[in-house]
């Protein structure tokens, strides 16, 4: 979202960093007999990490869900360059990791929900936690839920036309071509980072429970790949829901399927028992 878009009555919005953006839910009142202050640090804190070239009218239809249920959203908004440039991407988990370790976020329990490439930005803050999982500790515990939308899961392909699809459509196979060049110069920059990013997130250091909305008509998304991932996961130990389309729309399942989805991340959160949660979205 942005300054431009319609804030809802009693949200506001607070520019922490570059692209990144607090909304807080002021709306959401104490529990009786509970402090003001405690409440907030009780007060679930949504991660939310929207796709490459997200317009805001449709990132604050998914912030509307999480402020009806009792969060506050923090969202994160991808850039290409973090993308085509990995050490970039890393540097900036880095700092993500420090503001969710910073007042007024450091213990706030945390759910994640990833759209698209945005699973690859929050890949660079698991690289950086499982390299130090005792400095990181604190935040790994406090994530309690994770919702993936539509992963770019795949081969290096899939990344590019990705890319092609989402930030150049009228030219998409031209950015794809020139993506995979690029990727194949610069092979030790990127291509490396990324096979080290994917087994990171394959063996994740955050066991929470996740959900995974999915299709099989998704050229970004290989559905083959992502129910690969969900097996890996669940053979680990992970508590893992996953829903799946026949034919659905990448990073729109909500507008094509508004009922399942809802009742499905409904079921999902309240599974996670995160007070203080409404309880219906």
């Amino acid at each position: 979202m942005s300054a431009k878009t319609a804030l809802s009555r009693g949200i506001t919005a607070h520019r922490l960093c570059k692209n990144v953006t607090l909304y807080r839910n002021e709306l959401t009142s104490p529990d009786a007999g509970i402090q003001s202050q405690t409440h907030e640090d009780r007060k679930p804190l949504m991660l939310m990490l929207p796709w490459l070239g997200s317009r805001p009218q449709a990132v604050a239809k998914y912030c509307e869900i999480y402020f009806r249920t009792g969060f506050d959203v923090l969202v994160v908004e991808s850039e290409v360059k973090d993308f085509l440039w990995p050490r970039w991407g890393l540097d900036r988990g880095k700092t993500l990791l420090a503001l969710l370790q910073s007042e007024p976020l450091m213990s706030r329990p945390l759910v994640i929900h990833a759209f698209s490439i945005g699973g690859y930005t929050f890949t660079q803050l698991l690289v950086h936690i499982s390299r130090d999982k005792q400095q990181y500790s604190a935040v790994t515990n406090r994530i309690k839920g994770q919702v993936y939308d539509s992963l770019v899961v795949g081969s290096l392909e899939h990344m590019a036309t990705g890319l092609g699809k989402t930030m150049f459509p009228r030219f998409d196979s031209l950015v794809k071509q020139a993506s995979m060049l690029y990727f194949s110069v610069f092979k030790r920059h990127t291509v490396d980072y990324f096979n080290a990013s994917i087994d990171v997130f394959y063996n994740t250091p955050v066991q929470a429970p996740a959900l995974v909305f999915f299709c099989e008509n998704d050229m970004l998304s290989d559905a083959p790949s992502v129910e690969k991932l969900v097996d890996h996961w669940r053979k680990r130990g992970m508590d893992i829901t996953s829903k799946k389309w026949e034919v659905s729309t990448h990073a729109g399942h909500l507008r094509r399927h508004p009922q399942e989805y809802l009742t499905t991340l409904d079921t999902f959160l309240q599974s996670l028992q995160i007070a203080p949660l409404k309880a219906k979205m």
